[in-house]
């Protein structure tokens, strides 16, 4: 079956019938051709297709897009504004955060939500914030330090 949902992404509305067991990543990768955020498990345990619905993390590939109906929607592609990187994809890129890059739309997007509720968190919040997305580059040393010196950058 098929339903409409109306759901804002990245500030733009849309209104698309979509299946009813349309998977929130599938909706918004081959539909809307937002492809930042990235099928990893397929089950809701590596973070790496981590968008936020209504300012919190959600993993976009155990969500149902009919369950996001009247939400609104935060890709990675809706974080930069007029080509400028944001406090915390600048400190991803220069602080070397991002490895093979295939975890960091996730990462960011998880530590974007952190950064609103908790602009100084320490080592440790960061730590439990980021628990559920997975890199496998890294040790997530740099990872910590980049959201560390966006969060002071953001002060």
């Amino acid at each position: 079956m098929k339903r409409m949902i109306s759901l804002t992404i990245n500030g733009k509305r849309y209104d698309d019938a979509i299946a009813d067991n349309l998977l929130l990543i599938d909706y918004l990768r081959d539909v809307r051709k937002l492809t930042g955020a990235k099928r990893g498990c397929d089950g809701g345990e590596c973070g790496a297709c981590s968008v936020l619905v209504d300012k919190k993390p959600h993993l976009s590939c155990i969500t149902l897009a009919a369950m996001c109906d009247g939400a609104e929607i935060e890709t990675i592609e809706g974080q930069a504004k007029q080509g400028k990187l944001t406090p915390l994809q600048r400190s991803f890129h220069e602080n070397l955060g991002a490895q093979c890059g295939y975890c960091t739309p996730g990462m960011i997007m998880t530590a974007e939500a952190l950064l609103r509720e908790n602009p100084d968190p320490d080592e440790d919040q960061i730590k439990a914030a980021l628990g559920g997305n997975l890199c496998r580059c890294t040790g997530f040393i740099k990872i910590v330090k980049s959201v560390q010196v966006a969060a002071k950058e953001m002060q």
